[in-house]
């Protein structure tokens, strides 16, 4: 009989992912007794690393590849041991103009930055607005942050906390694209200011339901860093976090059913030999909305849909690009625009909501063994090879129903054909190979993460991201449901999204604050 038939735990939780992990390590380092279920083998969900290409020692993050709103109060709060670098190059934009190549090369300094706005808009003006419009975020950056891990503030709290109604306006009450509009001119800029309110999310810049608004907060607030080790780095410290403080972690145990009173609750969960049924006092779900709901027996939320491809690749060199005066190593250290032109996005998001590919596919790249080489073998790193994280823009899951694998190489293919368009040479002429001869290239598709990872219609988000604000029914953390005793800890809860922690933490804040907690 398992170690954890039999008895009843402080908290059961459903899923091994980063979330549920934080949740675990928080809840047994507070002396509660927890047990975590995980389906897979391993635990991580989609902050993971793995070798993709057979043979090739190159551990890449698979899915989620870059850590954004981790709080340092929960990597200190649990003694992780667990790095990340920052990137002195924001990004970089290449672009022709006149017939020339040229780009726009944000980061490496104050002066590089101010000369790169006048080499591409001829002036000073785009540049001062791009100071002023990132003063602001860095502004409500300061005064949002710090409470993801607090209680949920009332709209008028957080909105009190901002500090400043025209800043309020923009980002909380009117389109994106009126500020972008307005404070911006060039088409270039405004594109490379827009895309932070498009990762996974399908919009346009105009959307009434102002989801971009909400992507785009997320994105503005966090610090887009490297995980030394790549993502699986995280998990593991995680899990060995938990662990040593006394959770059981227990993989290959996919749960079926959760049944509960509100004071207790049974979950039945499957293995390869057979059914078993763990008792709890607390019941964390690491999943989406919508397995919440299946778990429980609960009416589920409306479907979701995510819109994103995501492309790994192992390269024996960086390409070389058109525009020669940007050193490859920097251009794709940072964040490297493609076909993300404020028209070109506009453009893209109209073709796939009347059902078409974008015939331009948006998207962005960076390398991450730049920054971080450990996640390459040392033969690797000698013979000068490099990662290249791709993550494309406005392809949503809808797209890819008629036939998943036909589109997916369709999409993969102009993906790179814009791509080759700013590059000195093919892509495909500086693709690793795997020990079968196979290029070293892999894409994932919504509907292949949906799969893969169980995300609702690819929804990295599992859902659209919710303002960080208490609304009906999102309880006093953000995780509540309807049943008492049972949280949701995963992305879909209130200020989830991106790898952060926040849910797992909150989550495990209200089991402790709660009555017998």
């Amino acid at each position: 009989m398992p170690a954890h038939e039999g008895r009843t735990y402080d908290a059961v939780i459903v899923g091994g992912g980063h979330n549920g992990l934080v949740a675990a390590a928080y809840l047994a380092r507070a002396g509660r007794s927890v047990l975590v279920l995980e389906r897979l083998d391993h635990t991580g969900g989609a902050a993971v690393s793995t070798r993709p290409f057979a043979g090739v020692d190159a551990r890449l993050s698979r899915y989620s590849y870059l850590v954004s709103l981790l709080p340092k109060k929960i990597v200190r709060d649990l003694g992780l041991d667990f790095r990340v670098r920052g990137r002195t190059i924001s990004s970089y934009t290449p672009v022709e103009r006149d017939g020339r190549p040229t780009g726009l090369l944000v980061g490496g300094g104050e002066r590089r930055t101010r000369e790169a706005f006048a080499r591409l808009t001829g002036g000073e003006t785009e540049y001062q607005a791009w100071q002023r419009f990132y003063g602001m975020t860095g502004r409500v950056a300061e005064r949002v942050f710090p409470i993801l891990t607090e209680p949920l503030p009332t709209r008028d709290e957080l909105r009190r906390r901002v500090d400043d109604e025209e800043t309020w306006r923009t980002l909380f009450e009117e389109p994106l694209g009126v500020a972008v509009e307005d404070r911006f001119t060039d088409d270039l800029v405004r594109g490379v200011v827009l895309t932070d309110a498009l990762i996974g999310t399908f919009a346009d810049a105009h959307d009434p339901s102002l989801r971009q608004n909400r992507c785009f907060l997320y994105h503005v607030i966090g610090a887009w860093d490297v995980p030394v080790g790549g993502m699986g780095a995280l998990t593991d410290a995680l899990a060995a976090t938990a662990r040593h403080a006394g959770a059981v972690i227990a993989t290959g145990h996919e749960v079926e059913r959760i049944a509960t009173d509100g004071r207790t609750a049974e979950i039945t969960y499957r293995t390869a030999d057979g059914e078993g049924v763990a008792a709890a006092r607390h019941v964390l779900v690491n999943a989406s909305p919508q397995a919440l709901a299946a778990l429980t027996g609960d009416e589920p939320p409306a479907p979701a849909e995510g819109a994103q491809l995501k492309v790994n690749m192992l390269l024996k060199r960086l390409p070389k690009l058109r525009d020669s005066s940007v050193d490859p190593r920097e251009a794709f250290s940072g964040t490297f625009h493609i076909a993300e032109g404020y028209e070109q996005l506009a453009a893209a998001h109209a073709q796939a909501a009347a059902g078409e590919l974008p015939a331009a596919p948006p998207s962005e790249i960076y390398c991450h063994s730049l920054t971080d080489p450990t996640i390459l073998g040392p033969d690797l790193v000698d013979r000068g090879y490099q990662t290249l994280t791709l993550f494309g823009l406005h392809t949503p899951a809808r797209l890819f129903t008629r036939d998943n694998d036909a589109v997916r190489d369709e999409l993969l293919k102009s993906t790179v054909a814009q791509l080759d368009a700013h590059l000195a040479e093919p892509l495909a002429d500086c693709l690793a190979t795997d020990e079968d001869g196979r290029p070293c290239i892999e894409a994932k598709t919504p509907l292949d993460l949906e799969r893969d990872l169980r995300l609702p219609g690819g929804n990295i988000f599992h859902r659209d991201l919710a303002w960080p604000y208490a609304q009906e029914g999102t309880g006093r953390w953000g995780v509540e449901t309807p049943h008492a005793n049972v949280l949701l800890c995963g992305a879909g809860a209130v200020r989830g999204g991106g790898v952060s922690g926040v849910p797992g933490h909150n989550a495990a804040m209200a089991v402790l604050e709660s009555p017998g907690g």
